[in-house]
């Protein structure tokens, strides 16, 4: 039983992988062109959506927000996740970017209420992962809160706290998950925007180069 709830789980952590990388897999163009977003994330994100999946036994779902820059790189990626069936668990999953101090984790703080700190469970090339048992309590108070603060240091000991609205997070907990199809459009969406965003940036960067060579 052991095993299966530990593979049940590593394919709940690869759902969440996955969904964040269709997201917010950028383009060569977009990659070398982006600025990045100044303050925070630069692309509209998804907002909190639920998909499902059926592994072995038992059903696994994941409510989820993924906030990108605007160069379609990481900002911070919540996922709630939830194993129901032979294997029963529930995990608060909070990735942000790498170079970040690892014994302080993750700070969690709802409307401003007390923190509550996320250990890291991993740091991989592109992002690091910290975890927490979801609880109901927690679920509740994201349900009637209005934002959550997800607070990490970089490694210069500077904290990074991210703003996450929650409106929207209780329908998607409560409600049906979204197709592929949805999900796929949603994507498709925000990579447009994403590409919008990266030419306005070029040309700006043209006529700011434009203008220099003018003024010599």
């Amino acid at each position: 039983m052991k095993l299966k709830a530990t593979t049940v789980m590593r394919t709940a952590m690869s759902a969440l992988a996955l969904s964040f990388v269709a997201a917010s897999a950028p383009t060569a163009a977009q990659a070398q062109g982006a600025a990045p977003a100044a303050g925070g994330a630069g692309v509209p994100p998804l907002g909190w959506f639920k998909t499902c999946t059926k592994q072995d036994d038992s059903d696994l779902c994941v409510v989820q927000n993924i906030m990108l820059a605007q160069n379609g790189q990481l900002v911070t990626a919540v996922g709630l996740i939830t194993v129901e069936g032979k294997v029963n668990r529930k995990i608060l999953q909070v990735s942000v970017p790498t170079a970040r101090m690892i014994p302080p984790g993750i700070q969690m703080q709802i409307d401003g209420g007390a923190g509550q700190k996320l250990d890291y469970a991993v740091c991989l090339p592109d992002k690091c992962t910290a975890e927490v048992p979801l609880t109901d309590a927690m679920i509740a108070n994201l349900k009637k809160g209005g934002e959550v603060i997800f607070t990490s240091i970089n490694f210069r000991r500077a904290p990074n706290p991210i703003k996450i609205s929650l409106s929207g997070f209780t329908g998607a907990f409560d409600g049906e998950p979204i197709s592929q199809s949805q999900l796929a459009e949603s994507q498709r969406t925000l990579q447009e925007g994403m590409q919008k965003k990266a030419e306005e940036a070029r040309k700006k960067l043209e006529e700011a180069q434009d203008a220099a060579k003018q003024g010599q």
